[in-house]
């Protein structure tokens, strides 16, 4: 099999073009992870409390509630829920380029509003309008890279936007970590409008990118379809394989829009059913994972169990969130998105009863140090592994004319879950009256919810390694058990076959 990932010797042209276009339209990720990111540290921070809290301990200090932090944290995920929800019509009308241009514009809005808040209602309507903003780029992006990326390398493309949102949380952890000490409002203050340095290098890129060529083939803009084509895959526009690629995007499409014209009610009829499924189910199984219980709440659970330097750790774990990815991005083109999806969910279904065994039976300095160590193995399981591969089936597995409108449910599935974890958390982990008090028995929650993701993988993930978008199609009706997906080949007269009113194909299990 080889160790370098290598384009395939038939492959014409150049790949570097698209894979540089496809890294670089990733960093939308650094919005959306260091947007999520900052907020761990700032809600432990001194000046923010004395700035926005509305309740003093015995002592006389300030401190925020289970209902406020709830608020403060959800709220984003709120926001990012009805942006994923819109990203379809704007991705549809105005197309994936300007789309994520004017997602960053909104975003910024949000920044805006969170940096001259100097009270909790202003701050929070920042959070929800940057939440809508970071919901439009977190379904655009993927999009946008799905269909720009060359079929051999897709999936380590798309996945470079976890690796990205990976990094924006580090970044937010060390701009945290660098202002926690400030005694005024540029603790945090400072962190914050760090992100419209992100929003401006990425609205400076799109204006200079071009459009991919699937949405021009879905406005019947042909010529410019072409060019585009050519522009990513480094060939000359009449080119043999730019014309075959163009000819069998065309073909798919108009075939699709024989049936009718897409729209949400689409994405539930009989033969994308099990798509959707598949889609909007590994977005609710990431979140369900814990993962963001780590970014949202860790500097504060760390705070409670004991640990003395718990922006160090948090610090920790973003860095082992980063560089964890890496090689994930290597493994869903070497091992495919089956495989890695099904060791991941069961690496971190093991590491999860582990820390939940442990904490539950051990209160010490040596129980806090292997709560902190397995708590970074299940890390760096999610990042090789659920965190990259659940946006790239996503990015595959949806038909081009409800392509857009299938992702951003996929995607709004992610952020309600997201809202629901995030404003569930502090009443399930923190002491008090009305709260759970479950401190590390939470993560007997987060072990069971890996452990049906494992059986998910077994029964719902086709692997689509390899294979182009309209071979994903094309597999979907040819294949009816994911079970059997591994080593099916597409069949070549497949469209001539389809717009007969057959499905022909063959597969064989690998």
């Amino acid at each position: 099999m080889g160790f370098m990932l290598k384009k395939p010797a038939n492959e014409p042209g150049r790949s570097a073009p698209a894979i540089m276009v496809g890294m670089f339209v990733a960093f939308g990720g650094v919005l959306f992870g260091y947007d999520t990111g900052t907020i761990s540290g700032i809600l432990a921070m001194d000046f923010f409390k004395q700035q926005f809290a509305r309740n003093w301990n015995a002592d006389g200090k300030p401190y925020l509630t289970s209902s406020e932090i709830s608020l403060i944290v959800s709220i984003l995920s709120a926001g990012t829920f009805f942006g994923a929800l819109s990203a379809s019509f704007l991705a549809d009308s105005i197309g994936r380029r300007l789309g994520l241009i004017a997602s960053c514009v909104v975003f910024s809005v949000g920044v805006v509003l969170q940096t001259a808040a100097t009270e909790q209602n202003l701050f929070v309507a920042g959070r929800a309008i940057a939440g809508f903003g970071v919901g439009l780029l977190s379904a655009i992006v993927p999009l946008y890279q799905s269909e720009s990326a060359p079929k051999w390398i897709r999936g380590t493309i798309v996945g470079c936007y976890q690796w990205a949102i990976t990094l924006g949380l580090f970044l937010a952890s060390c701009a945290n970590k660098g202002t926690e000490n400030r005694d005024d409002t540029g603790s945090y203050r400072i962190p914050i409008a760090i992100q419209f340095l992100w929003a401006i290098i990425l609205v400076i890129g799109m204006l200079i990118l071009p459009e991919t060529p699937r949405f021009l083939i879905m406005k019947d803009n042909l010529e410019d379809a072409t060019k585009a084509l050519a522009r990513l895959r480094k060939l000359p526009i009449d080119h043999t394989a730019i014309v075959m690629e163009i000819d069998e995007i065309r073909s798919n499409y108009e075939y699709e829009m024989s049936l009718g014209k897409g729209t949400f009610a689409d994405c539930f009829r009989s033969g994308m059913l099990k798509r959707l499924f598949t889609g909007c189910a590994i977005h609710a199984l990431q979140q369900l994972t814990g993962i963001n219980f780590i970014f949202y709440y860790g500097t504060h659970f760390f705070q409670m169990s004991g640990i003395k330097t718990p922006f160090t750790i948090a610090l920790i774990t973003n860095l082992i969130n980063v560089g964890a990815t890496v090689p994930g991005l290597w493994l869903v083109e070497k091992a495919g998105r089956r495989q890695l999806l099904f060791w991941g969910a069961v690496g971190m279904c093991t590491f999860h009863f582990i820390v939940a065994i442990v904490g539950v039976t051990s209160k010490s300095d040596t129980t806090n140090k292997v709560l902190i160590a397995f708590v970074c193995m299940f890390i760096a399981f999610f990042a090789a592994s659920w965190g990259p591969v659940a946006w790239v089936v996503t990015g595959e597995i949806f038909p081009l004319k409800i392509r857009a409108q299938g992702m951003s449910m996929a995607v709004a599935t992610n952020w309600l879950f997201n809202w629901a974890l995030a404003y569930a958390t502090p009443y399930l982990v923190d002491a008090g009256p009305g709260n759970a008090n479950l401190r590390s028995n939470v993560f007997f929650i987060w072990g069971g919810c890996t452990a049906m993701s494992v059986v998910f993988v077994y029964f719902m993930i086709y692997e689509t390694k390899g294979l182009s978008l309209e071979e994903v199609d094309e597999l979907y009706y040819s294949v009816p058990s994911a079970r059997k997906s591994p080593g099916w080949v597409p069949a070549e007269d497949y469209r001539e076959t389809l717009e007969k009113g057959g499905v022909k194909g063959e597969h064989y299990e690998g």
